[in-house]
Parts: C-alpha cells; structure tokens; sequence
C-alpha cells in the first residue's frame, strides 16, 4: 500500500480496489509533546490508542457518524495480508474530506487554559469567574476551536473567527456534537472513578455528511484525571501524557527539535497510564484487543470476499 500521510503519531495508507475509498490508518508508537515528536517510543501505546478509538466510535455512532469500516483490517476489508507490525494498530476507515479545524471542549483549568485563566480570567476569551485554582471544573464546558496549521502550531480561533472561516451553521453543528459527545464521555469516565478533563475531535465530510475522524477520547488527545484523588489546587493523577509535558518542562529544553532524550521512567510511567486508563474505562483488558486483532489478521485468503 503506498503511504500518503504521516503525522506526528499516525501514517495512513491507501488501499486500492475499493468504492467509496478506503485508507488504513495506523498508530504508531511515537509519541509528541509541544508539537515535537520524541525519539523514544512508548511501547503498545498505538494498539492502546487504536482500541480505545473503536471503543468510543462504537459507542457514540448515535450522536454523529464516524469514519471507522474496520477495526479489525483483513483480507476481506484491506484486499491483502497485514504485516504483523500493524496488528491492532491499524484499522480501516473511509477517506473524507477533512475539516481544518480542531475542536476542543474543555470541562476544567488545566494546561494552556490554565495559563489563560491566570493572565486573564479567560478560557479561550470566554469570561469564567475569578478566583478559581488549577484543575478547578468551569460551570460549563466550553467550545474551542483551533485552526490546523500543518506548517507549525495550530492556531487558537475565536467562535467567531471559526464562524467567519467555516461558516457559521458548520461551527455550530460541530460545538454542538463535540459538547454532546463529551458529555457522554464525562459519564462513562465517572463511572469507573476517571475524570475527563478535556478532549478534542476532528471532524470530515463524507457524502457530504460530517463524520467524526482519527481518534476518540484516547490520552493523546485527551487529559483523564484519578477521581479518587482529585482536589481543586492539586495537581491531579493523571492517565495522559501530561507527566512527559511536565519532565521536559523541568529541562532547559527550547521545545523545538531536537528533543532532548527521554529516561526509562518517563516511558514506562506513560504505558502504565496509558495501559489503566484504557481497562479502566472499557472494563476490558488491552490483552483481548490485541488477541482478537491477531486472529483476524491470520484470516486465509481463500476466505476473501471481493
């Protein structure tokens, strides 16, 4: 298959034979801080990240469609046998035309929103009452949307700049669903004793319809917080990749490549988190996923269906 993308965590290849047209997209185990992608690779972390996109595409196919075909690639959906290294990292979707804009929705103070807040009691211009300490819950979740910037950062917008770009009726049906699906998360999350901080979602058109694209709910693109253990004004426990944000933000590192080398701690406690969150939101263990994805890759030919 010839490789047409590859981002910071995923490549994407195009499978030929197919109509409407069909990508594999594949987590790989790299993993980025600050938009730079480390050297140093966190073991499963593409099979875990893969699993839990299914997961919550399955779940949340009733509030909007997504783009997933298969997630577990075969003979009968890819037309050819998967290399090994792709098991359970990859699955099959149907091509779609993109939407350029990230859309975040934010639940608590933390990270850059924090950071806002501090300088201008603001979470991405929106008024929020003062006083409030770190990993304080807002009111009310809040809508922010970033422009892709394929060429460096990605570029925090306005509702209104969103509007003016995307059209106004568009942004408004993605706030709409990307709130909606994270309120779903939110009780799912709370469920099992994790709090869902904050996500975001990509969005595309197929057939003229938005689907929901990429990953769903994974710690890359989303931070989980111990509910046990959380306070306002504490530092959470966290089931994401924050602990590689605060290491490098401990170093005298410029945060442009090259990033400085990452110690064995910093990796294993990445997997580890990566690794509990997942069983503990799907009550499954990380081991089934990755059974069932082998034994459907090991499909014969002979049971190809064209």
């Amino acid at each position: 298959m010839k490789k047409i993308y590859s981002g910071k965590v995923r490549d994407i290849y195009e499978i030929d034979g197919f109509e409407p047209r069909r990508l594999l997209m594949v987590a790989s185990d790299r993993v980025s801080a600050f938009d730079v992608v480390m050297t140093e690779t966190v073991p499963r972390k593409g099979q875990i990240l893969t699993a839990m996109s299914c997961f919550w595409m399955e779940r949340t196919s009733d509030i909007v469609p997504n783009h997933l075909i298969d997630p577990f690639p075969s003979w009968t959906s890819v037309g050819e046998k998967i290399d090994s290294a792709l098991v359970g990292r990859s699955v099959v979707v149907e091509a779609a035309e993109m939407i350029q804009l990230e859309c975040i929705v934010r639940g608590y103070l933390a990270g850059s929103a924090y950071k806002e807040y501090k300088s201008f009691s603001t979470v991405h211009g929106h008024d929020v009452e003062p006083g409030l300490p770190l990993a304080a819950k807002l009111t009310e979740p809040v809508f922010c949307p970033s422009a892709k910037n394929h060429l460096g950062h990605d570029e925090n917008i306005s509702i209104e700049q969103a509007r003016e770009r995307f059209s106004a009726p568009l942004v408004d049906e993605l706030a709409r669903i990307s709130l909606e699906i994270y309120h779903f998360g939110v009780e799912v999350a709370n469920d099992v004793g994790i709090i869902l901080a904050d996500t975001k979602f990509e969005f595309g058109f197929v057939n003229g319809e938005i689907v929901l694209c990429d990953e769903v709910l994974t710690p890359d693109s989303s931070r989980f917080w111990d509910g046990a253990s959380y306070a306002p004004g504490v530092e959470p426990i966290q089931y994401d990749k924050q602990p590689l944000r605060n290491y490098l933000d401990q170093t005298d590192w410029g945060k442009t490549a090259p990033p400085p080398p990452l110690p064995d701690t910093v990796l294993v406690s990445l997997e580890q988190r990566y690794e509990t969150v997942y069983e503990k939101i799907t009550k499954t263990p990380i081991d089934n996923w990755l059974a069932t994805a082998r034994s459907v890759a090991s499909t014969a030919k002979s049971d190809f269906v064209d």
